[in-house]
């Protein structure tokens, strides 16, 4: 018996080759290996990325939550999860068969697309548009690819939500949110993504979307401020801008962190392939690029701020580290990486110059999104053309200018009329109390308001 247990474990160390290689048998006939493998890796992908951008989410909560007032931080939180929740839905419903029209894009469990969102069918029957049935083996699952794809039209929600922040009316902007994430995202995003004409007619490059992500919910936020108005003493009647500070910067800061790791997800995924060694690589390239880039942006606000107002601004250099994120995310593979750092370095550039010159048109805008998402973008869109020897000056031009007008003014149409029907702006007497106790009734911090 005493050898008996001496053997065992030899004796299972030796059984464990035949377990490990028992994978390595007959291959299941109709079955290619490395299509299977390419199918799982480009699946593994588009989760992993998803569910970085997803944790993005958190990081807009958080950095709105910081830098607006604490009498409004409960809102700004309610707004996040909501749009959140509403893109999703809205998604689902409309907007994933509305951006994908000329593809296998149905989502469900089986051939027949069982759980497809009937109405974005509708829509595309209604145009005249066909679809085939949805065929889940392929480059890729078709859940991973919807997953991941949503969590980029949620991101254009929360752009707007920023802006916006301690005057707007709840419901009026979730309604907004469903407009823009059921139908005006995806309807410029299939122009592009889609296959759609600033594809195939322009040759439009915009790797992970800095115009079709990041300047969409810019310009809709835009709309949305021209529409709204400054927040009450914003701008004295001497033109001064009133500095309004944020309740929490330690919290402003992580949730710019937050938003830097989630842009590995949002920038390396949109490679969307992992199956060659090819494919690795560049994702590893885009990775660095997306990192060195966002550093460019914050050191550039970084001295930049000490240069003219002789101290270091911190919410300019958490800004001009999304910027730099928002500059490179249009191409941020063909870049070397000391060209991707000068690119995310424009960015942080243009974010200290783009917010003093919004308050001079008295446009108010909370966070600083539409200098980083807006400007940047633009910027990031154009600067293509310095890596990207495919991009041409009129193909990438005539895009921003297309989808820039499409997405302002069907947003502006949105707020005028959600302005005539309910209203979109607190009272006066709401905005002075905070939309925290005036609309929702509870406070972010409330051991801080009793005295």
């Amino acid at each position: 018996m005493k050898y008996l247990k001496t053997l065992a474990p030899a004796a299972l160390l030796l059984a464990m080759p035949s377990i490990g290689f028992a994978q390595d048998a007959e291959p299941v006939p109709g079955i290619d290996a490395s299509t299977d493998s390419i199918f799982i890796f480009n699946s593994l992908l588009f989760l992993i990325g998803g569910f970085l951008v997803f944790w993005m989410a958190a990081g807009f909560a958080m950095l709105e939550a910081g830098l607006v007032r604490s009498k409004n931080v409960t809102m700004q939180l309610t707004k996040n999860i909501a749009l959140f929740a509403i893109a999703a839905i809205m998604y689902y419903l409309i907007g994933y068969n509305v951006m994908y029209p000329l593809g296998n894009w149905s989502i469900g469990t089986d051939e027949t697309g069982g759980y497809l969102g009937a109405f974005g069918v509708a829509v595309m029957e209604a145009v005249g548009i066909g679809r085939d049935a949805a065929d889940d083996y392929g480059y890729a699952s078709t859940g991973s690819d919807f997953f991941f794809q949503l969590m980029f039209c949620a991101t254009t929600a929360s752009i707007v939500s920023g802006t916006l922040a301690e005057r707007i009316k709840l419901w009026p902007f979730l309604i907004f949110t469903v407009v823009l994430t059921g139908l005006i995202y995806p309807i410029q995003a299939s122009w592009k993504w889609g296959g759609g004409f600033l594809d195939s007619q322009y040759g439009f490059l915009d790797f992970a979307g800095s115009t079709v992500v990041h300047s969409v919910g810019g310009w809709a936020a835009l709309a949305g401020a021209l529409i709204l108005g400054p927040r009450i003493g914003k701008y004295a009647k001497d033109g001064r801008t009133v500095p309004m500070m944020g309740s929490n910067l330690p919290l402003a800061t992580l949730g710019t962190f937050i938003l830097w790791l989630g842009w590995f997800g949002f920038n390396g995924a949109s490679q969307l392939a992992m199956g060659t060694v090819g494919d690795v690589a560049d994702v590893s390239r885009i990775f660095a690029n997306t990192n060195t880039a966002a550093a460019g942006g914050a050191i550039a606000a970084l001295i930049l701020t000490q240069a003219i107002y002789k101290k270091t601004d911190l919410t300019m250099v958490l800004n001009g580290a999304l910027a730099g994120l928002v500059s490179i995310t249009a191409e941020p593979l063909t870049p070397t990486l000391g060209s991707a750092t000068l690119i995310g370095a424009v960015g942080g550039v243009i974010v200290v110059f783009a917010v003093p010159f919004l308050d001079k048109l008295k446009i108010d805008d909370v966070v600083g999104a539409i200098p980083v998402h807006l400007f940047a973008g633009i910027w990031g869109t154009l600067a293509v053309l310095l890596t990207n020897p495919d991009a041409t000056f009129g193909g990438q031009i005539i895009s921003i200018i297309i989808v820039g007008v499409f997405v302002f003014v069907v947003s502006g149409i949105v707020w005028f009329i959600l302005k005539a029907i309910m209203g979109i702006r607190a009272s006066e007497e709401d905005e002075i109390m905070g939309l925290d106790m005036a609309e929702l009734g509870m406070e972010a911090y409330p051991e801080f308001s009793k005295g």
